[in-house]
């Protein structure tokens, strides 16, 4: 597959979730050509990798990238560690989740930069949101703000070049507001996978925070949620 050549390039990070695939369709519906990276970070759900495939393949990516980074050797994670993830349980507004990958969208941005570059491209989208999320500091719009203030500062593309923007469509939407785009936008979400603890095969349990807040979404969305359960 060939981009057009009057498309500019963009990097989506592409998790196999349901922000990532409305992401990369907005991207595409702004004009860019999408070259879609995912990180295996050595996450409990792999079956999410097999997903941000799907989802790259049925949003038309001009490339899937899948890079693998060891996050487990450092752990500190419940998505990363031996630490059992909380199941049926609603966080306090101020606490910050065992879920929470220790500076995970900080590295998974810097290497989407790192592709960038290669690719000549001056854009990264990504799917963080900060209105239904669990609690992570890197998904904050202070955060965002802040990586393409050092993206532009750590680059060859952001001294030299037209400037790197990072863009995070989605950071003032609720889940029900990204249910309802995508379902505008066409997005198949019956090949996503959002839960922490997803089988092999992609199943849901239906009980961690990422499950609940996805069932939320849809539910308050008034679309039927396609997520099948162990």
């Amino acid at each position: 597959m060939h981009g057009s050549p009057d498309k500019k390039k963009a990097v989506v990070l592409v998790s196999g979730g349901m922000d990532s695939a409305v992401v990369m369709a907005m991207a595409r519906e702004q004009g860019f050509a999408p070259y879609a990276l995912s990180v295996d970070y050595g996450q409990r759900h792999t079956s999410e990798l097999e997903a941000a495939a799907r989802v790259a393949a049925q949003q038309g990516a001009i490339a899937h990238k899948t890079v693998r980074i060891d996050l487990r050797s450092i752990g500190g994670s419940a998505l990363t560690d031996d630490i059992d993830v909380p199941l049926d349980e609603v966080a306090g507004d101020d606490a910050i989740p065992v879920t929470y990958v220790p500076a995970r969208n900080t590295i998974m941005l810097s290497v989407a930069l790192g592709w960038a570059e290669v690719l000549g491209s001056s854009d990264l989208f990504c799917g963080v949101n900060a209105v239904d999320y669990s609690g992570y500091p890197d998904c904050r719009p202070e955060f965002i703000s802040a990586f393409e203030r050092l993206a532009n500062l750590a680059t060859k593309a952001g001294v030299e070049g037209a400037g790197i923007r990072v863009h995070a469509p989605l950071q003032h939407l609720s889940k029900a507001d990204i249910a309802r785009e995508g379902a505008r936008l066409g997005v198949d979400f019956s090949g996503t996978v959002s839960c922490y603890l997803a089988d092999g095969e992609g199943r849901a349990c239906g009980h961690c925070d990422a499950c609940r807040l996805r069932a939320d979404g849809f539910a308050a969305a008034g679309i039927a949620d396609p997520t099948r359960y162990a």
